[in-house]
């Protein structure tokens, strides 16, 4: 099942996109995309419903009916650094012994076609592609076994970044992080049963139909069962909670020079049976 939300930024609604491509509205059903709709129970009523009997909402997703984020409400959004070991080879950072986590304010979240904006004064907004896990039935301490239980889905996600923010102005990463559109999520929510062997999805972005990023999650270093449960004991996870998993190589900060982000560009990235997002990049003002 893939679960999204459609219409004007603000002021989305909860749909799900049927085996034609098109919208279904599930406003009578669910308000939104977010917290308890997104517990195994809930999601289960609505993976009952039958499509064809749902409203269909007018227009084509991502090609006139805009779509929002596929997660409303978002509690935390966690990012995991360096979890590609090519990656972190090109940043010339050393594998880590315990996975990263920083903060991605929850308000930079946006619609994955959304304009990325480059803030005042940034000399080096970059892009990376991430597999991101959406958590359905929250918890504390829970174990890599109980894991999947837990999560609710799978999306696409570009997890933005200002180097110089986040490597040069003295703190933690989350100063690069959570600018405003630094956040795209989506296209859809795309439930684990169909989501296939997120072990093994490929992954890439491109800028300017160049393609920059390619890779696979069968690279990460640590994997989505040991994500959760590794991030469940330093804080309670609850359903909506997005959890970015790492990028691969091919980040503007990794080219020699390195490239980043002017203004003018679009990038398009995808992450394999999970959607596509394009985003025009411009600068703030």
């Amino acid at each position: 099942m893939k679960l999204l939300r459609y219409g004007p930024k603000g002021d989305e609604r909860p749909g799900l996109l049927d085996k034609d491509g098109r919208v279904r509205d599930l406003s009578a059903h669910v308000a939104d995309i977010a917290g308890d709709a997104l517990l195994p129970e809930s999601i289960a009523r609505l993976a009952a419903l039958d499509p064809a009997g749902l409203p269909l909402v007018p227009g084509t997703p991502q090609a006139g009916l805009r779509l929002g984020a596929c997660v409303g409400g978002v509690g935390k959004y966690i990012g995991i650094g360096l979890n590609y070991a090519d990656h972190a080879a090109e940043s010339g950072l050393p594998v880590p012994p315990e996975p990263v986590i920083f903060n991605k304010w929850t308000s930079c979240i946006s619609g994955p076609d959304d304009d990325v904006i480059i803030p005042p004064g940034s000399t080096k907004t970059d892009w990376e592609v991430e597999l991101a896990i959406v958590i359905g039935k929250g918890g504390t301490y829970i174990d890599e076994a109980d894991a999947p239980g837990h999560i609710a889905g799978y999306c696409v996600a570009n997890d933005v970044s200002e180097r110089d923010y986040q490597m040069n102005r003295a703190g933690t990463w989350d100063k690069g992080k959570g600018c405003d559109t630094f956040g795209p999520i989506g296209p859809w929510l795309v439930t684990p049963d169909e989501a296939g062997d997120v072990g093994a999805l490929s992954l890439w972005l491109e800028v300017d139909g160049q393609r920059r990023q390619n890779g696979s999650t069968a690279t990460m270093i640590y994997k989505v069962p040991f994500l959760v449960a590794y991030c469940s004991r330093f804080m309670r996870l609850n359903p909506g909670d997005v959890i970015c998993t790492g990028t691969p190589p091919g980040v503007g900060m990794g080219h020699k020079p390195p490239v980043y982000l002017k203004g003018g560009e679009v990038m398009r990235l995808g992450v394999e049976g999970l959607g596509v997002q394009s985003q025009k990049v411009r600068r703030a003002g």
